[in-house]
């Protein structure tokens, strides 16, 4: 299964409004808060250009109008094109004036998510992870705690988003595992042994998984860099998920 991301930053957004369609206007005229329609406008031009990529569409500011990002009852974001439902899956996410959106066909589970590296405390990784997640956290060094924390609150996020349930789970039914894929160490996963999270695969991305209540297995990559962290999962079916 191919997934397609693509990530913009708030300098990217085109100052006028053109792009939007009648009801997203309607939409954003509603938001009270400066933030919220800067968030709200930086995740929808994202969603837009990703979407005209993928599906080969025009690119024109008149032709983006054409794509319709609503949300679905459960709150996940959907496509439309010309009022009509497309055979597409996004997922969105936005963080410190910069947006992210994953692009697959219809059908598939998925989540992104994108989080800026900063420091947690003991609380918060007793309230969110798992007692595997703790221990791996407790056996990084120093220097990559932050990177490693953030990175495995970005995968859970992205497992919620897929699961369309958000943070009405308790994070702690997900475990988020990092993946090794260097032959020497014959597929062995990161949480089996002290690594470091500052050496990625070739093309910067690094493969991930997220089991949620032992059934159901996320596959996903992971990328850093410019102080942030990026994450995309999508779901295969597992009676297992153990090493």
């Amino acid at each position: 299964m191919d997934v397609y991301w693509l990530e913009q930053t708030e300098a990217d957004v085109p100052a006028g409004n053109q792009w939007l369609s009648a009801r997203e206007m309607l939409c954003f005229a509603g938001m009270r808060f400066a933030k919220r329609r800067t968030d709200w406008r930086l995740g929808r031009w994202t969603a837009k250009r990703a979407l005209a990529a993928h599906l080969n569409l025009p690119t024109d500011l008149s032709a983006l109008a054409n794509i319709e990002i609503r949300a679905a009852p459960s709150g996940a974001p959907e496509v439309h094109l010309l009022n009509q439902t497309t055979l597409v899956t996004i997922s969105l996410s936005h963080s410190a004036g910069t947006a992210i959106c994953a692009v697959a066909l219809s059908g598939t589970d998925l989540g992104c998510d994108l989080e800026l590296v900063e420091s947690r405390s003991h609380a918060f990784l007793a309230d969110y992870f798992t007692a595997t997640e703790q221990a791996l956290v407790e056996r990084a060094c120093a220097e990559e705690r932050p990177l490693l924390i953030t990175l495995l609150w970005s995968a859970k996020e992205s497992a919620l988003k897929a699961l369309h349930e958000g943070l009405r789970l308790d994070t702690r039914c997900l475990d988020v595992s990092l993946v090794d894929t260097a032959p020497a160490r014959e597929q062995r996963r990161h949480d089996s042994w002290p690594v470091s999270l500052l050496d990625p695969t070739s093309n910067g991305w690094s493969p991930l998984r997220v089991c949620y209540a032992s059934t159901r297995l996320f596959r996903g990559w992971w990328r850093h860099s410019g102080h942030m962290v990026r994450t995309i999962v999508s779901e295969s079916r597992c009676t297992a998920c153990g090493g």
